[in-house]
């Protein structure tokens, strides 16, 4: 606890002497001296205060705080203006020191160090510093945040009245903190224990629950700036705290990795993120009560959203408390805060920030981004981090002015695009030829609605709005009014009052959202099937959502639609309560969502369910995700040249303006095979309910997925689909496509897949081809997120090929990891050229006809079963250089062979090439006769047919599919046994003649049965083995 050393007075005749002296010293600011008790019961002080002018009710105020009654005033003649004598009663008789630290906390008051506020009642009643009370006070304010649920009356008295307690939590606050600690083990050891003690002490639940809630605060505290002090040796007017949440005694649906709490007299905010490597944007928060709740929902969802990227979520938000001050610069204290306890790293070594002592992990990646009311401050966060030399540079802030302009690009609006134009080519309508009637939330100085509504040409935009503004347009002319809207989005600021109204079809009209009535025109009120001629604005939007038009188009800001089984409460959005519409009142065939939170995820369900064509906003805004987690990466690796001298500043420029359109080109690529992968698993949700039913279940025990809050189906409501013959939707889907590649991600970065050589082209194939002879990166050591960069890049790939399900169905069956199936995966990858065969399916047919799912899901099964054999036969231990060297040369032989001679039969065969290659190994044969013998062997029975109709089943249930697959796996052990043992049996056609005749008549029975279940396919499975035991035997 702070310590103040003081004067000594012996006698009330030196009290003119006390303030003459603190008249001396005073220097503009109020000075103090408690004097000695003269046994009469009574505090007395001598003050000096720097003006006339300070009331006696302020002064009351004052003390008061500090649990000091004001009884009398005196003025000290003689001493000068402003020297007063008080008199102070209060029940007991106060230690002398702490009398001091109230002097010390009233002149830091006058200094404007220290707000005096309730928490000053600790100084006199628990004898602490005014820093100690400052530091209890911010932990007070992060504990109501995070869920304590107790007034500050409550809070304050229960460490007013137990001071051990108090002296306890500080003590183990500094044993774990103060750089100056010696034995830094044994002081936290005991301390913790005599905190513990005082904490087991409490008397009631409540009491418990504040003393516990302080005490674990402490505790998971794992890096602090508190100590940290200026440039000029003084501490910092803010304060930053780093928790390791999962330890708080306070715990929510959702538990951060770590939070940054920052605490100040002007700003308050907090940064959490889900995991070490994280990313998110900061925005300006208008919920000053629950900001924390506010974050936790924000960052959970970014999680969601940087699936496909590096980082997983992150989310800052900070209030200001003083208004008098600009947000820009509350901005700065928050971003200061934040870069105070990160490490920096100095040539390849980590840096902790001084006077902070560390618990825990490095933590050196801090990235943030624009967000609400942030939006024009990255050049603010840049230069703070270069000021600091922060090793980041201009990475810790996408964009900004050496940045990539996401509006210029236009990138996120074309990546919501891919999404919309795949959707319309669904349903019919070719966005290049066809006209597309459209309503949109936005206007067209915004950057996704700007850009969206200047993809095409023939865009008929029948109706808007944002916050201002609602424009209704009935029967636009495309072309002039495409002109007219890119005119607008060049003008900046513009606003749908600025739109030319000479290019207003017949009915249209430009109203402020402010007006008290709108008089409708007919044609107007025909386009929106309104019947009355006036309307609020409020009617006027809802009945916009509710158009009957191709898209609806949200480029903006709010939560417009919700499910009607929802509240607005939870649409979490109040601005907009009065215009916000339930799902089952829209009329759009097509909802793209450029911006965020347009609707609520159980919306989205509900909209699809209905027919409607919807992903989810992180799906269809991803590639302005994307490109900034792409400059931050590319900026990683140009800085490390930089500060190494192969590169100049304006030379790094120059690398990142020259990639930018190789990084839209391969951004976009991403949102095509991530829209791709949502359509296949959508073409075949029916016959993957059951798979995605066990996912959404293991999810949910190891992953912290709530099905609820994701608007995931119950049980019952999957019971309910499964009778019906329906699977999940595309935004269920798009939940369990994104969880599945973070899961996938986070399982390899714990596992040496990695660092194996085989993914050093992948991590190159990351970073711009014109890179390459200036910039390579030839291996991990050159990036530092390399081992991030290669795991994404195998769970992106891997789960848009596979789709969601598939690795935790292998890892039911094979009790095997996500690890072992990634290099399946890429085994089976570079044997079989998967994406070549990708391709070709791709590009079979035309978009949404069902012959291009089936191709694409005969890959997707190709790849289930050859990555299933790879494992069998490895026992899940594969290495993927040695593992591909070892089946390369049969693979080629084979498909060479086939692929001149055979067509037809290496379509057969693929699937049994690993098989295949493994007999003639062990049999010291050539490939090409034991698929011969295997060809040959098929043909004799007809298990060929059995396999495909087995595929084909459709299982009832978790049991049905397992026994499936189980009993696939066996038949395929039994054909390739017995062609093994074929090959040393002469004339083996005629000597098993009555075996394979069983078998063949079995066969036939079930052709005429017309499918494959589990009971048919164990019957098939038991004549193979019978036959292998009568060859065996022969």
């Amino acid at each position: 606890m702070t310590v103040i050393e003081p004067a000594v007075l012996t006698s009330p005749s030196e009290v003119q002497d006390v303030a003459e002296r603190l008249m001396r010293s005073a220097e503009g600011t109020v000075r103090i001296e408690f004097l000695d008790n003269f046994g009469d019961g009574t505090v007395r002080a001598v003050v000096v205060w720097p003006t006339e002018n300070t009331a006696l009710s302020d002064i009351c105020a004052l003390f008061e705080s500090f649990g000091l009654r004001l009884h009398r005033q005196l003025p000290l003649e003689g001493a000068g203006d402003g020297a007063y004598l008080y008199e102070f009663t209060m029940v007991g008789v106060p230690p002398a020191d702490s009398l001091r630290n109230v002097a010390a906390a009233v002149e830091a008051h006058g200094g404007g160090q220290f707000s005096v506020d309730p928490f000053a009642a600790l100084i006199l009643a628990a004898n602490i510093g005014w820093r100690d009370a400052v530091l209890l006070r911010a932990a007070a304010r992060f504990l109501k945040q995070a869920g304590l649920g107790m007034s500050q009356g409550y809070v304050i008295d229960n460490l007013v009245h137990r001071p051990q307690f108090v002296a306890a939590l500080l003590d183990y606050f500094n044993a774990r903190f103060d750089p100056s600690t010696a034995d830094r083990a044994q002081a936290i050891a005991d301390t913790s224990r005599t905190l513990e003690n005082h904490v087991e002490a409490a008397t009631t639940v409540d009491e418990d629950r504040v003393l516990r809630a302080f005490a674990t605060c402490f505790d998971a505290l794992v890096r602090t700036s508190w100590f940290q002090v200026t440039a000029d040796g003084h501490h910092k007017a803010h304060h930053a705290f780093m928790f390791d949440s999962a330890r708080l005694s306070l715990h929510g649906p959702v538990i951060p990795y770590r939070e940054i709490f920052v605490d100040s007299d002007d700003v308050e905010g907090l940064h959490v993120r889900s995991g070490a490597i994280a990313r998110g944007g900061l925005r300006f928060s208008d919920r000053p009560e629950d900001y924390r709740t506010e974050v936790l929902g924000l960052m959970k969802t970014q999680t969601v959203k940087n699936s496909p990227i590096v980082p997983t979520g992150a989310k800052g938000v900070f209030i200001r408390k003083n208004p008098n001050i600009p947000v820009s610069q509350a901005y700065s204290v928050f971003i200061n805060g934040l870069l105070d306890v990160t490490d920096n790293i100095v040539e390849g070594e980590t840096v902790h920030p001084p006077r902070t002592v560390t618990h825990g992990a490095d933590s050196s990646y801090l990235v943030v981004a624009a967000d609400k009311g942030t939006a024009a401050f990255s050049d603010i966060a840049n230069s703070i981090a270069a000021q600091r030399g922060f090793w980041l540079g201009d990475a810790f802030a996408a964009g900004g002015i050496t940045g990539y302009d996401h509006k210029q690009m236009g990138i996120t609006a074309r990546g919501a695009w891919v999404s919309v134009r795949d959707h319309l080519t669904e349903i019919g309508i070719d966005v290049s030829t066809d006209p597309v009637t459209v309503a949109g939330i936005g206007d067209c100085s915004g950057d996704v609605f700007g850009n969206g509504m200047l993809h095409s040409n023939n865009l008929r935009l029948v109706a808007a709005f944002d916050h201002r503004h609602i424009f209704i347009d009935p029967d636009p002319d495309p072309v002039a009014s495409h002109a007219e809207r890119r005119r607008l989005y060049s003008q900046p600021g513009s606003s749908w009052a600025d739109y030319d109204p000479s290019l207003l079809s017949t009915g249209g009209g430009i109203w402020p959202r402010s007006a008290k009535s709108i008089v409708l025109p007919d044609r107007a009120r025909q386009l929106l099937c309104i019947d009355r001629q006036t309307v609020t604005p409020d009617e006027l939007v809802r009945a916009l959502l509710q158009a009957n038009v191709d898209l609806l188009w949200n480029g903006g800001i709010g939560t417009y639609v919700k499910s009607h089984r929802e509240s607005h409460v939870d649409a979490a959005d109040p601005a907009n309560d009065s215009v916000r519409v339930n799902a089952g009142q829209l009329r759009a065939k097509v909802i793209g969502e450029g911006g965020n939170l347009g609707l609520t995820q159980r919306a989205r369900v509900d909209f699809a369910l209905r027919g409607g064509r919807i992903n989810a906003d992180f799906i269809d805004n991803a590639a302005g995700v994307a490109t900034s987690d792409r400059e931050v990466n590319l900026k990683i690796a140009l800085e490390s040249a930089c500060r190494s001298g192969r590169l100049t500043a304006e030379q790094r420029n120059d690398l990142m303006a020259a990639a930018q359109d190789e990084v839209a080109a391969t951004v976009l690529s991403g949102c095509h095979n991530q829209v791709l992968a949502l359509g296949l698993a959508e073409a075949h949700a029916g016959r993957l309910l059951n798979r995605h039913e066990r996912l959404i279940e293991s999810l949910e025990r190891h992953n912290g997925l709530n099905r609820a809050a994701e608007g995931l189906p119950s049980e019952t409501e999957l019971a309910a689909r499964a009778q019906a013959g329906q699977g999940l939707t595309r935004p269920e889907i798009a939940i369990l496509l994104a969880y599945s590649k973070n899961v996938v991600c986070q399982e390899l970065l714990h596992s040496s897949v990695p660092d194996d050589l085989a993914f050093v082209p992948a991590l190159s194939a990351y970073f711009p081809s014109s890179w390459q002879g200036i910039v390579p990166i030839n291996g991990p050591a050159e990036h530092r997120l390399a081992r991030e960069i290669i795991a994404t890049q195998i769970a992106d790939d891997l789960i848009n090929h596979v789709g969601p399900g598939l690795i935790y169905r292998l890892e039911e069956r094979l009790d095997v990891r996500s690890p072992e199936v990634a290099a399946a995966y890429t085994v089976t990858r570079k044997l079989f050229g998967v994406d070549s065969l990708w391709e070709h399916a791709r590009r079979g047919g035309t978009v949404g006809a069902q012959g291009r799912w089936n191709g694409l899901y005969d890959v997707q099964q190709f790849i289930e079963h050859t990555a299933g054999r790879l494992l069998r036969h490895t026992n899940g231990r594969i290495d993927i250089t040695q593992t591909v060297n070892r089946y390369a040369t049969h693979v080629d032989v084979l498909r060479s062979h086939l692929q001149k001679n055979a067509p037809d039969s290496w379509l057969r065969l693929r699937s049994e090439a690993v098989d295949l290659s493994e007999t003639a190994v062990r049999l010291g044969l050539d490939v090409r006769e034991v698929a011969q013998t295997y060809l040959a062997l098929d043909d004799a029975l007809g298990i060929n047919w059995v396999i495909n109709a087995l595929e084909a089943h459709n299982p009832a249930n978790w049991w049905d599919a397992m026994a499936a697959a189980a009993l696939r796996d066996d038949i395929t052990d039994a054909l390739h046994q017995l062609t093994a043992r074929l090959p040393r049996i002469e004339g083996w056609q005629s000597t098993a003649h009555q075996g394979i005749s069983r078998v063949k008549g079995v066969v036939a029975r079930l052709r005429r049965d017309g499918f494959v279940d589990v009971p048919r396919a164990a019957t098939i499975s038991a004549e193979l083995s019978g036959l292998g035991r009568w060859i065996s035997g022969g």
